[in-house]
């Protein structure tokens, strides 16, 4: 039997990860599973908001999270998976998916204070995320605080990796990208009998 492949989009908060993690999807037909959009749906049927649901909300999240990509791989299904998760998170989960599925990383890189303006912006633009996600920096934005940028370490391992500068639109260009997807997930010899153009869903 084939193995599934996984695609994981990943970046710190702001790098555009989530809307590439669901063009690319939507380029190659198949489901786009998105940790932040996980959490939206948790806090929709237990209510509440996130301060309000614990301090343990992100583990619970996060276990619910690879649980879910678990299920579906074991069940033959290809996926793209996102989420900002550093090295240190992603490394032992994503070590135990290479056993059983073709994984590639797709990296979303861009300047650390253009990504937190744009986690911000996001933030105070759309209000109702707060109850969702809790965003310390965009808390500190509404008193008028800036907090310091933190760091990212992306995950490092020794998987088909292509790193995107989403500053201005993306580079390499999303037809690159979805190629670099298919022919990590399937392999060149099979992708080359893929037809033109580049969207690979048929339907």
């Amino acid at each position: 039997m084939k193995q599934p492949f996984v695609i994981v989009v990943t970046g710190r908060p702001g790098s555009g990860k989530t809307t590439l993690a669901h063009a690319l999807a939507t380029h190659i037909c198949c489901p786009a599973l998105c940790r932040d959009e996980f959490k939206e749906g948790y806090v929709h049927t237990l209510g509440g908001t996130h301060a309000s649901l614990g301090p343990d909300i992100n583990q619970r999240l996060y276990n619910i999270f690879f649980e879910t990509v678990d299920f579906v791989v074991s069940k033959s299904i290809s996926v793209v998976i996102e989420a900002a998760f550093q090295h240190k998170i992603w490394e032992p989960k994503l070590s135990h998916l290479a056993e059983i599925a073709r994984v590639a990383l797709i990296v979303c890189t861009v300047d650390p204070l253009l990504a937190r303006s744009r986690w911000i912006n996001r933030g105070l633009a759309d209000v109702s995320r707060e109850r969702f996600h809790g965003d310390n920096a965009v808390q500190a934005a509404q008193s008028g605080i800036e907090l310091p940028v933190g760091d990212y370490d992306p995950p490092q391992m020794d998987l088909p990796t292509l790193t995107v500068d989403t500053t201005n639109s993306y580079s390499p260009a999303l037809s690159q990208i979805v190629s670099f997807a298919m022919q990590s997930a399937i392999g060149s010899a099979e992708c080359s009998n893929i037809p033109q153009p580049f969207n690979y869903c048929t339907e």
